[in-house]
């Protein structure tokens, strides 16, 4: 298993030892979105969701995700996080909402499973709002498209 830092050397899953990692700065970028019908993305951007302010309580979902991260993701730290922000577009192309966020902290260790974390939170709440009108909406693409600080440098999708 050499390589995968969650596992010890039988082959054990354990929380990674951070302790002696210096603290620095960390940021992680992570985007996805939620494909459904024009009729329901309408729905949306016209405010005329059942349920309220879709995008909003994504976005409110999204921040609450991410700090709630080390309590869904078994082996994941819990983190100071210093900024959580989600940007929610309604692209007609898709058609469907794009969601993107931005997680920062200074700490031992990244914080990509936050800002994933707040994505997936996002596009499952867009979902549960909406889902009423259409059951078949497809979430996907959820990626994380930049990290920097720590050991390993800086990484940005292509």
């Amino acid at each position: 298993m050499s390589g995968l830092s969650h596992f010890d050397q039988d082959g054990k899953a354990h929380m990674v030892d951070v302790s002696d990692k210096p603290v620095t700065a960390r940021i992680a970028v992570a985007e996805g979105f939620i494909r459904m019908t024009a009729e329901t993305l309408a729905l949306i951007t016209e405010g005329r969701a059942e349920k309220g302010d879709v995008l909003g309580i994504a976005r409110i979902a999204g921040i609450m995700g991410a700090k709630k991260t080390a309590a869904l993701i078994p082996l994941c730290h819990p983190l100071p996080i210093t900024k959580v922000a989600l940007d929610l577009t309604a692209d007609p192309a898709l058609p469907g909402i794009r969601i993107t966020a931005t997680v920062k902290t200074g700490g031992q260790t990244g914080v990509e499973m936050e800002a994933l974390t707040a994505v997936s939170t996002a596009t499952l709440t867009v979902y549960d709002m909406v889902k009423a009108v259409q059951k078949d909406m497809e979430i996907g693409g959820i990626r994380v498209t930049l990290k920097d600080g720590g050991k390993s440098g800086r990484f940005e999708q292509p």
